[in-house]
């Protein structure tokens, strides 16, 4: 009875998941509607969802038309919604402009380079978007609090970040960072989600597991890197990720404001007619197809 229970809680998420994007997809279809503008107070999460990510792809048209460079920074506690919001972001995008850059564990190659080195190869050029799923930031966080950095190495990575990040805004790009915070009832409540449910286990890491035991230390991290990084060039904005669907609503409507935008939806295009010359197909018993089971 419990594994019945534990199948039906599993397949009622995924199900969830492709009804939200489904219902999104029918929204997409209803054009001409204004730029981000105050919600409604009975407002429906769908549908202003849809109506964000119909703007971001404005967003998007107007940033590859114009050789803009946009990187964005989502940092902040494990299961804060980072993951969530992104997703939602690149959704309805074109992944040939818009990419999300989530590196790994330096190799030990890239610990003998410049610290901003391996990030440095992952900015934006012309018209594209960078969303880094976490950043150079993991220095003023998780490596300070798990020792994975000598303190030499932290202090000097609070003294060089701000001067990095004005290099970056002096060349062009448009550099926003976020960081999501969630209150500690909210987080226990989603580990303890992820560690029931097979398709979220995956973004159960060991270095989350552990993070348990440092809440405090994180905190007081989290208030030094403040202390050092959250410039008037370089602000931090604080996304209170309680709710998640909220987070993903207000992150998706404030990053559409940094970034003056206009209308570039595509004109309507005739298609050509088609090719008409002989063509002889062959046999289909010749190729291999996937077995229709569905």
């Amino acid at each position: 009875m419990a594994k019945n229970h534990k199948q039906q809680k599993v397949g009622g998420e995924v199900l969830r998941n492709a009804k939200e994007i489904t219902q999104i997809e029918q929204y997409w279809n209803v054009l001409g509607r204004a730029k981000p503008r105050k919600p409604p107070k009975e407002y429906n999460y769908v549908e202003e969802l849809a109506h964000l990510q119909l703007e971001l792809i404005k967003l998007q048209e107007w940033i590859h038309m114009q050789g803009l460079r946009l990187c964005v920074l989502f940092e902040g506690r494990d299961a804060a919604g980072k993951g969530g919001v992104i997703k939602r972001i690149i959704q309805s995008l074109n992944p040939r402009i818009c990419r999300v850059v989530a590196l790994g564990t330096p190799t030990d190659k890239e610990r003998g380079q410049w610290y901003f080195q391996r990030y440095v190869a992952e900015l934006p050029s012309r018209g594209e978007i960078v969303l880094f799923d976490r950043s150079w930031y993991n220095r003023a966080g998780v490596e300070r609090v798990m020792g994975f950095c000598t303190d030499e190495e932290y202090r000097e990575f609070l003294r060089s970040c701000p001067l990095f990040e004005k290099m970056l805004i002096y060349s062009g790009i448009i550099l926003i960072k976020y960081w999501f915070s969630v209150n500690d009832e909210e987080q226990e409540k989603r580990f303890q989600e992820r560690m029931s449910n097979p398709i979220k286990r995956w973004k159960l890491s060991r270095m989350d597991i552990q993070s348990r035991r440092h809440w405090v230390d994180y905190s007081r991290a989290k208030d030094e890197m403040f202390a050092h990084t959250d410039t008037k060039k370089s602000p931090w904005y604080v996304v209170n990720a309680d709710s998640k669907k909220r987070a993903r609503l207000n992150c998706i409507a404030h990053l559409l404001k940094q970034v003056p935008y206009h209308d570039m939806t595509p004109v309507v295009v005739d298609l050509p007619p088609r090719q008409s010359i002989d063509y002889k197909r062959p046999k289909l018993s010749s190729q291999r197809f996937v077995p229709e089971i569905y």
